[in-house]
């Protein structure tokens, strides 16, 4: 909270008998070792923070290890005689049939009556194999996927309806259900689980082909990087993150003062700007899959603001000065970069180009950043008025 953040999410731990991911998925009431006041008592203390309080889901699964599969083993899509694949060691429940949605919608609800909670990370981690439904006869089996998605899309008319102020989160390990049939219930959805900030620039990019950056869930991890084991800049991470919905994905407390102080000023530096990444008009610029640069842009409405981010890959000795063609700005209007103090016209800025290197020739000045490999920049121009 001292940092600026507003909203603390729980992951998974939280519920059943959670010990291992070889349990408690499909129980969905509080496990009371972890939370020995409750979901409501977390939320309250979090809240007297100033934060708002959300907890992770994966709604369509159950392990064999809890007590809504030993009480209803027919509940999860299987083939009858053969044995079940299973995937992260749990089994997909089979959302077709109605008393399946009926009972998790019912548990959901217990946890959300409270109105403490203001976030749902909803995942959806394996592939649906063996897609048999217990319920329907054989020649009916060609109807289980489409049913199974009304079943989704059931549970989350009724959650939305009944919790107007939860904010949904889609995820189904990260991207792979990013569409506008979960967009209409969940206006979110995790972009992908490779957090790697080089690697999401590229995410990122091909995925804003399609999809708004406010749609798109982007955050500040941890390094070394749990996929690739890459170490990237703490701004870097986070200039990459803010064109997306912005959030972090780490310990605090293993933190540096120095990075802390960071951690306070990109928060802040969101807060301030945030309606240009969400309701701002979004620009790709250049092109990571095509060069050692990648660059895009928001303009605000009135287009007297503009955030520019320019990422370079790899760092290299005497490089030559590097530009980058802006775009939507006021042509004849005066522009002042809030980094250096520069000005130039937009039509300059659009046609000849804003200048992102510093131009020295063998030798790194820190002072002027860039001088490692992952490196990035920010731009801040506004109009002259």
């Amino acid at each position: 909270a001292q940092c600026g953040v507003e909203l603390f999410v729980l992951d998974d731990g939280w519920f059943g008998a959670r010990t291992s991911d070889h349990a408690g998925l499909g129980d969905w009431t509080v496990n009371p070792d972890r939370l020995p006041n409750g979901i409501d008592g977390l939320a309250e203390k979090i809240e007297a923070r100033g934060m708002k309080f959300g907890i992770w889901v994966e709604l369509e699964m159950v392990n064999e290890d809890s007590d809504l599969y030993r009480a209803h083993p027919d509940w999860v899509l299987s083939v009858p005689g053969r044995r079940k694949s299973l995937g992260r060691s749990q089994c997909v429940l089979d959302f077709s049939r109605q008393d399946v949605v009926d009972n998790i919608y019912e548990q959901m609800a217990a946890i959300l009556a409270s109105g403490k909670g203001s976030y749902v990370k909803w995942d959806m981690n394996r592939s649906i194999t063996e897609c048999w439904s217990h319920a329907l006869p054989a020649a009916r089996q060609g109807e289980v996927f489409h049913r199974y998605i009304l079943g989704l899309y059931d549970l989350y008319e009724r959650l939305t309806t009944a919790f107007p102020h939860v904010l949904f989160e889609s995820c189904a390990s990260g991207g792979n259900r990013f569409d506008p049939g979960m967009l209409y219930y969940a206006p979110q959805a995790w972009t992908s689980d490779n957090s790697d900030a080089v690697e999401r620039q590229k995410i990122q990019y091909g995925t804003s082909m399609c999809y708004p950056l406010s749609s798109m869930g982007s955050h500040v991890s941890v390094v070394p990087n749990h996929q690739v084991n890459r170490v990237t800049p703490l701004h870097t991470r986070a200039n990459t993150a803010y064109f997306g919905t912005f959030g972090y994905e780490l310990d605090l407390g293993k933190l540096s003062a120095e990075e802390i102080t960071e951690v306070k000023d990109e928060i802040a530096f969101m807060k301030e700007y945030r309606e240009i990444f969400q309701f701002g008009t979004f620009y790709r610029l250049q092109s990571p899959f095509e060069h050692n640069v990648m660059a895009w842009m928001c303009v605000s409405g009135d287009q007297k603001t503009a955030i520019v981010g320019w990422y370079r890959t790899l760092n290299r000795v005497n490089d030559r000065f590097a530009r980058v063609r802006l775009a939507g700005l006021l042509p004849d209007t005066l522009y002042e970069d809030s980094r250096s103090g520069a000005r130039c016209y937009g039509d300059e800025l659009m046609h000849y180009g804003l200048i992102t290197t510093d131009g020295t020739t063998g030798e790194p000045h820190p002072e002027d950043g860039l001088t490692t490999d992952f490196d990035s920049r920010l731009y801040v121009l506004n109009a002259v008025e």
